[in-house]
């Protein structure tokens, strides 16, 4: 199973801007740098345009999806993996 967190890296060290359970000494990470530009869309074959009006298309998803009640889902496999 593989468990995501934001992360800072600073100082030559990976700092979890979150916590989790799965993050114990010894653990196995992978870690990915992610470029602070932000998407490229022209690279992903989407205009400016497009990409408007998806965000305002997903925008009604936002409200529920960023809420408390969803971070059942955040840890789905390992909860599902014990029942």
């Amino acid at each position: 199973m593989h468990t995501t967190v934001q992360s800072v890296y600073q100082d030559g060290v990976v700092r979890l801007v979150e916590s989790t359970a799965e993050a114990q000494a010894g653990a196995p990470v992978l870690v990915t740098f992610l470029s602070a530009r932000g998407v490229d869309l022209r690279e992903r074959w989407i205009g400016v345009e497009e990409a408007a009006e998806l965000r305002a298309r997903l925008s009604a998803f936002a409200e529920d999806w960023d809420g408390p009640e969803m971070s059942v889902y955040d840890n789905y496999h390992a909860a599902k993996s014990r029942l």
